[in-house]
């Protein structure tokens, strides 16, 4: 029995170390801590991998306070791609960073994801336009307090020409319930949900085949989740519903990835209650669901 056993218990052995070699990774070497990328001169990416083949594909983003600001593209396995150009809006800052990201990979529970450490950007075009909107900006705040209690009295003026009917009608004019368009994106609702708790928790992943869909989600028109990456991994957020209407949750596509439209699994609960629900949008549309908060 004992001369069974030891074989067996080193083929096991043997059989872990092999699948703990077998993981991808990925290793960013340019940009590092301390490069300084110029727009508008075209930068280069280096890398290293392993356990990844040189006919896959490695798609790169950047990024600045983890929003996605532009993606970089997707390259074959060969450590290097140059001539890349960035987008002349991008302003300066040391807050930049790369992320590297394997596509379609063999295991699709260990992705191989790669963020490199903080580097810089300079923009001298970008910047002057900053600095002259601003000044813009400060002028349009500069007015004398004359002019302001001029335009403040006109103002009040014209309101109390307006009748007492009109006034009685614009107060009691209903407010919309319903978003049917955004950033001239049509919004279709598939769903409907009541929760005993205001502040909820939502986990969302890709659904389907992980193929570089960057998505935002927005509650009542406000972003909870900006530019983000799609991956098999849940990413967790909390948000507050108001209490006091019927709040839409909506998917924005910001691109279409490799396989279109983007398609995001949603897990919504209050802890007592959980709903499961997939949404799909591309660039012309948006799916939405509408939640309440039981009073």
């Amino acid at each position: 029995m004992k001369s069974l056993f030891v074989p067996l218990l080193f083929s096991l052995f043997s059989t872990a170390i092999f699948c703990q070699q077998e993981k991808s990774a990925i290793s960013i070497t340019d940009p590092a801590q301390g490069t300084v990328w110029n727009i508008p001169e075209k930068v280069t990416l280096r890398w290293n991998t392993e356990n990844i083949a040189p006919n896959k594909s490695i798609r790169f983003f950047l990024v600045r306070n983890e929003m996605v600001v532009q993606e970089l593209g997707s390259f074959e396995n060969n450590g290097i791609s140059k001539e890349i150009e960035l987008a002349k809006n991008i302003g300066s800052g040391d807050r930049y960073q790369v992320v590297g990201i394997e596509l379609f990979p063999e295991d699709k529970y260990q992705i191989a994801k790669f963020v490199t450490p903080f580097f810089s950007i300079t923009n001298k075009a970008s910047d002057e336009l900053k600095k002259k909107h601003e000044l813009a900006q400060i002028e349009k705040r500069g007015l004398s307090k004359k002019e302001k209690r001029r335009r403040a009295k006109k103002k009040s003026k014209a309101a109390s020409t307006t009748t007492t009917v009109t006034s009685a009608i614009e107060t009691n004019a209903p407010t919309p319930n319903i978003r049917e368009e955004f950033d001239g994106r049509k919004i279709s609702y598939t769903k409907e949900f009541t929760f005993d708790s205001e502040t909820i928790s939502v986990k969302i992943w890709d659904h389907g085949r992980q193929d570089g869909d960057i998505v935002s989600i927005y509650l009542n028109g406000t972003p909870v989740v900006s530019k983000y990456y799609l991956t098999y991994w849940k990413k967790e957020f909390q948000i507050k519903l108001d209490p006091n209407k019927s709040n839409d949750l909506f998917l924005y596509a910001h691109n279409l990835g490799d396989s279109p439209p983007n398609t995001v699994a949603i897990e919504i609960t209050d802890g007592k209650k959980s709903e499961n629900i997939i949404l799909n949008s591309d660039l012309k549309s948006c799916e939405a669901v509408m939640i309440n908060v039981v009073k």
